[in-house]
């Protein structure tokens, strides 16, 4: 039983729809906040973190490299990276929200939209920051390249 239940935990199934999950959720919130840069500088801005001079170069930037971690992650390129990634963002995100609750700071989390008119940040946003951050550790951890394009060339050029 234990057996069964550790394999079910280390499954490559498992690994892969965590892939498939982060990697929609990347891809779709790189894309709204690339379409809307100011608005996704203003909700940088609000959470009172990053100095004045970096808000507009990281809201530039940092939609794009959602973007490319999204991808990689869907398309299974480079996923140890895509994993090591997206971990690395998702820790950053939970610890901006963190600090703005317990601030008490009223605003919305920017996270799928950038309108300033999004409800306000909770701790529901924390926690799914962290059961997201969990998936991308397991991602990590576990990953073993299924339905994945690199697996695809690796197989194909041997």
């Amino acid at each position: 039983m234990r057996a069964r239940i550790i394999a079910l935990y280390t499954s490559p199934v498992l690994a892969l729809l965590f892939r498939v999950i982060l990697g929609v959720i990347f891809l779709y919130a790189g894309v709204i906040k690339i379409v809307d840069p100011l608005g996704f500088a203003q909700a940088l801005y609000n959470y009172r973190i990053l100095p004045g001079w970096m808000i507009n170069p990281a809201a530039i930037i940092l939609p794009w490299v959602e973007v490319m971690v999204g991808g990689s992650l869907l398309l299974g390129i480079r996923t140890l990276g895509g994993g090591l990634l997206v971990s690395s963002l998702l820790w950053i995100f939970a610890l901006a929200l963190g600090i703005n609750l317990v601030r008490g700071v009223d605003i919305s989390c920017g996270c799928f939209s950038t309108s300033n008119t999004a409800s306000p940040i909770t701790w529901f946003h924390l926690a799914r920051d962290l059961i997201l951050l969990g998936m991308g550790l397991f991602i990590v951890l576990f990953d073993q390249g299924m339905a994945s394009l690199e697996r695809l060339f690796r197989t194909r050029s041997s």
